[in-house]
């Protein structure tokens, strides 16, 4: 009986000691990077730079907001060249930050399309305070308290485009899914997961090799204690599109296995309201703007032409 018990203490304390390792590598932050290595990351590392050159050579204005939480969390804001009414919210994914995430999409924003740009480092990334990464769900109620701030400071006229990439991108789709102000008039969302438990899941299969929902049920037990959130029920998108309040415009590339392809479609799918798809041939993660440029504005172009 007491080696059984011995035996039991020890499996539990095993159980235990693996789950707060895969909270820990899943949800607190990576704030220094190991060097890229991926031949296609180093180039996207150089666009990245030539592109935050030029979102800092407009001068942003820096932006600080404290959630209820006491976090403080930071934007860059720059208004368009033509006074409007109209902004883009632009969130960037896991473990990046506003301007690598976002800013190669400025031009097009703010320079084609005219609109007012907004670019939040969502909790825990880049420049804003956070020791959880909130997978969309504590995001989205910060990006929702930004748009309180912009209408706040902007006015009650003002028009709302939320765009987002990968964990951004769910962000975005949970804000939709969270009843927004009637400010917000569309989405953008570029390679979002269905569900953080699946999309945790997926990750934990490409790097072991096989498959282990154990691990992350193990780790979601800890991410509900020190987090405040579970992976299943809070930042699941496509559970609570039932809720999608305005269209959403899906874009994916199809040679995406960190967030697979099907999770787009599944979204798209379970979507109530006006919607639009695009998918770019051969583009992997978060590469959809860089390897289908052309494809990729034309079809923003003709979404925001139909519900703006």
């Amino acid at each position: 009986m007491v080696y059984f018990l011995i035996i039991l203490i020890a499996a539990l304390i095993i159980l235990a000691a693996a789950g707060l390792a895969a909270f820990k590598i899943g949800i607190i932050p990576k704030r220094v990077k190991k060097p890229e290595t991926d031949p296609i990351k180093i180039e996207r590392a150089k666009w990245r730079k030539a592109n935050n050159d030029y979102l800092y050579s407009l001068n942003p204005e820096d932006l600080s907001l404290k959630t209820p939480d006491g976090l403080t969390l930071k934007a860059w804001y720059v208004p368009a060249e033509n006074p409007t009414n109209r902004f883009v919210i632009c969130v960037h994914g896991y473990n990046c930050n506003g301007p690598d995430e976002c800013s190669h999409i400025l031009r097009y924003f703010r320079n084609v399309k005219g609109y007012n740009y907004f670019l939040p480092d969502l909790r825990g990334h880049g420049r804003s305070e956070g020791n959880r990464i909130g997978f969309g769900y504590l995001d989205s109620k910060d990006i929702l308290q930004w748009i309180d701030y912009l209408i706040g400071r902007f006015g009650e006229n003002i028009e709302i485009i939320l765009y987002g990439i990968s964990m951004g991108a769910a962000t975005v789709m949970l804000v939709n899914e969270s009843n927004p102000p009637e400010q917000v008039k569309l989405v953008i969302e570029d390679c979002g997961f269905t569900n953080a438990y699946e999309e945790m899941v997926n990750t934990v299969k490409n790097t072991l090799k096989f498959n282990c929902p154990f691990l992350v049920s193990l780790g979601n037990i800890w991410c509900r204690l020190l987090a405040g959130y579970d992976l299943k029920k809070d930042p699941d998108p496509v559970g609570k599109m039932k809720n999608a309040k305005n269209p959403v415009l899906f874009i994916h590339g199809d040679a995406d296995t960190f967030v697979p392809t099907y999770m787009c479609h599944k979204l798209y799918d379970a979507c109530p309201t006006p919607k639009d798809k695009l998918i770019i041939p051969g583009a992997v993660h978060a590469f959809s703007y860089y390897d289908g440029k052309a494809e990729y504005e034309a079809k923003i172009d003709e979404f925001t032409s139909k519900y703006l």
